[in-house]
């Protein structure tokens, strides 16, 4: 079973960016801690981009590959990004978005999310945990199909 685990703007800089909001685990660190937990369960893609036409082009691929289900944590982009969202529902997979930091405690313009209507579920302000949860869920889904 192959799913993948995307991240969006900034998301490279963890660890050292705003570790009150976000923590103190690296993007390396959280995806192999991932890599642990799920071997054996699935095979994870992981895939990080500061820039939107990077990840929609990944995004495109992925149904292609086999990929069954996606993890995504669009970053800044969860507030501005139609063609993003445009692009996961292109590929039909179902998706959870998550957020290491809660979006609804922080700045209004974070409240609004461009992906929470057509996502399978949303996970927010869980830190790195977040992402695990969402993959149990996916593997769940995915399995039954």
């Amino acid at each position: 079973m192959q799913l993948a685990v995307l991240q969006g703007p900034n998301l490279n800089r963890l660890g050292s960016r705003e570790p009150a909001h976000y923590g103190s685990a690296t993007l390396q660190e959280i995806h192999d801690t991932l890599a642990r937990a799920f071997s054996g369960r699935a095979s994870l893609i992981f895939y990080q981009s500061n820039h939107e036409g990077a990840l929609i082009d990944r995004i495109h691929q992925l149904p292609d590959e086999g990929v069954r289900g996606v993890v995504i944590n669009p970053g800044g982009l969860t507030h501005t990004s139609v063609a993003l969202r445009d692009a996961l529902l292109s590929v039909a997979l179902p998706f959870v978005e998550v957020h290491l930091s809660n979006i609804h405690a922080r700045e209004p313009f974070r409240h609004r999310s461009y992906f929470s209507d057509v996502a399978v579920g949303v996970i927010a302000g869980l830190g790195p945990a977040g992402y695990h949860y969402a993959l149990d869920y996916l593997l769940s889904q995915v399995s039954t199909e």
